[in-house]
This record gives C-alpha cells, structure tokens and sequence, in this order.
C-alpha cells in the first residue's frame, strides 16, 4: 500500500483537482482513485483539513440528464417540497428542522397576520 503525495493548501501542481473543481470543467472523477491530497493547517492542535484530489488528465465527462433522470429528478424536488401534514405544494423546499410547511409548523403566528 503506498502512501498519497500530501500537498499544502494551494499549492497542488497542475494536473489535480478535487470533486468540485471537476464539476466546474464538466469532468467527473470516473472511477479513479485518489491521486493526492491537500492539507490545510489548523490551530491549537486540531487536525488538519483534508481535501482529495483527481489527476484531471484521467476524469471522464459527467453524464449527461437524461428524460428518466430528469422525470427522477423532478419527483424528488416535488416530494422535498410537499407538505407532510397539509399535503399541498409550499413552493419551496420544506426545511428538515421544520418537518412541515411554515404555515402547519406555527399555525398561531398564521391567524394573527
């Protein structure tokens, strides 16, 4: 097992990058493992940040939205929007601490407006 070529922050050579710098090419990692990685310091002790890196030369094109996927897509959009408790469409995605629309989770503050 070898070790990976470690690289502080922002100092990685030309040729790697992580997830996100992919994505912003239009690249995916494809199924490569972690060439490198970067280290960012931190203070009082605490571990470093870690963020892996792709060789960019070996990332493959990201898959293109197919009809399924964006059938699949829309579904998921529409169920994180749906209201548990009234069951209507708030229109925005409804926040996980809430567990319900703005409207079912502080009903009193929606009759005194």
């Amino acid at each position: 097992m070898s070790t990976l070529p470690v690289f502080r922050w922002h100092l990685a050579p030309d040729g790697y990058a992580t997830r996100r710098q992919l994505r912003a090419r239009d690249l995916r990692p494809g199924g490569q493992d972690v060439a490198a990685q970067l280290e960012r310091p931190r203070r009082r002790g605490r571990p470093p940040l870690v963020a892996h890196l792709y060789r960019v030369d070996l990332a493959l094109p990201v898959r293109p939205m197919t009809p399924g996927r964006w059938r699949a897509h829309d579904a998921m959009m529409r169920a994180r929007r749906t209201c548990p408790e009234c069951h209507r469409d708030a229109g925005y995605v409804i926040p996980t601490s809430l567990g319900s629309c703005v409207t079912c989770a502080y009903p009193e503050e929606q009759r005194a407006a």
